[in-house]
């Protein structure tokens, strides 16, 4: 059986039409603002009000209480008494504790992948890497996130390792918040990358994929901690 994430975003916007849907709402409404926050609509640090996201996503305040709460256990999402939530703030020493246990997981996934060899997800990984690979052209940061959310899920899926795999999907989501800043930016690397990945995937090769893999990850990490602002500057540009 194939370990599918039900947390997927779905590209579709959903501002204003939440209510309309039969889908259960909090989990509609936590992928709306998973997404928010992964394309750095939402920045670390910005206040997540109630009263504020329920009009704007057309919903009751009951459905945005349980999507900060499914949130705030992804580690995406801070809330403090009296304060209410607002978007983790990653600091420096944790950003690094994530990307170091990150780099050696995806490594290991990727030998995994390159280990079993699965024609059929080859095959839709390729597609994703095709996909991919045009959203870096034009530089579409909603489509960048997405797809390359499919792609390690997809790489984690070939790995057929589902206790890796569940353990890997929060710890993404955690390491985006540090790579946020530079999707656009890093979006050719990114999938040149992916494609080297994925090339040593199809050719059965364990310890190519898997250095390729963990350097994918520091790379990305280089890059962001490189583009961070330092301390007394401007957080926003």
């Amino acid at each position: 059986m194939k370990p599918k994430d039900a947390r997927e975003a779905s590209g579709v916007p959903l501002a204003g039409q939440l209510g309309r849907e039969h889908a259960s709402l909090g989990q509609r409404v936590a992928d709306e603002l998973r997404r928010s926050i992964l394309t750095n609509r939402r920045r670390p640090g910005d206040r997540l009000v109630e009263d504020r996201l329920s009009e704007e996503l057309g919903v009751s305040r009951i459905p945005i209480r349980e999507a900060l709460r499914a949130l705030a256990a992804e580690g995406l999402v801070d809330v403090l008494p009296r304060r209410g939530a607002s978007v983790a703030d990653v600091s420096p020493e944790v950003a690094r504790d994530l990307v170091e246990v990150r780099a050696t997981l995806e490594g290991l996934n990727a030998r995994l992948a390159a280990r079993h060899h699965d024609p059929e997800i080859i095959a839709e990984l390729r597609k994703v890497l095709a996909a991919g690979n045009k959203a870096a052209r034009s530089r579409n940061v909603d489509d960048l996130v997405r797809l390359n959310g499919e792609f390690h899920d997809k790489l984690a899926e070939a790995g057929r390792n589902t206790i890796l795999w569940d353990i890997m999907r929060t710890l993404r989501e955690r390491t985006s918040l540090v790579f946020a800043t530079n999707t656009a930016r890093r979006a050719r690397e990114d999938w040149d990358e992916h494609s080297k990945i994925l090339a040593a995937v199809i050719d059965g090769n364990e310890k190519l994929a898997s250095q390729l893999a963990t350097h994918h990850v520091h790379r990305a990490a280089q890059a962001a901690f490189a583009s961070a602002p330092r301390p007394g500057a401007e957080n926003r540009a």
